[in-house]
């Protein structure tokens, strides 16, 4: 299974695992399937939301970790000097928290529904938390 849908509030997207450039994220995160969490506005990031994870753990370490992904490409922040969290970018971003910049592991891309970014984007930041799910495609 390389692909996912994940749906936000009433936006359905499909992504693909990058299983090739972060196999460990990847195998990690498709063991939660289905993955159900709340997602939020991020605070420092740009137009980016994210999942607050505390200090989860996934049991995963860096890999083809970033701090300037993509609209449409998902972070996985493994923890260490900030929270652990999944960043979703709908516009431009550049990864980072009150403890400063992170890099996160890119470990999934939207391949279907990035004209629904932006307006995704919009309502959690006006309309407050939303819930998010991933499952398998």
């Amino acid at each position: 299974m390389s692909l996912l849908r994940i749906t936000v509030g009433p936006f359905s997207y499909r992504a693909r695992f990058e299983e090739q450039a972060a196999p460990a994220t990847c195998a990690a995160f498709r063991k939660l399937l289905p993955y159900q969490q709340r997602i939020i506005h991020a605070r420092w990031s740009g137009e980016a939301c994210w999942i607050p994870l505390g200090d989860f753990q996934l049991g995963v370490d860096y890999e083809n970790h970033t701090s300037h992904p993509s609209r449409g490409d998902l972070l996985f922040y493994p923890g260490g000097i900030s929270e652990t969290e999944i960043l979703f970018p709908y516009g431009s971003a550049c990864f980072a928290s009150k403890m400063g910049q992170l890099a996160g592991n890119h470990f999934l891309t939207i391949i279907d529904g990035h004209e629904q970014l932006a307006a995704m984007g919009r309502m959690v930041l006006w309309e407050g938390a939303q819930p998010i799910r991933f499952e398998a495609d």
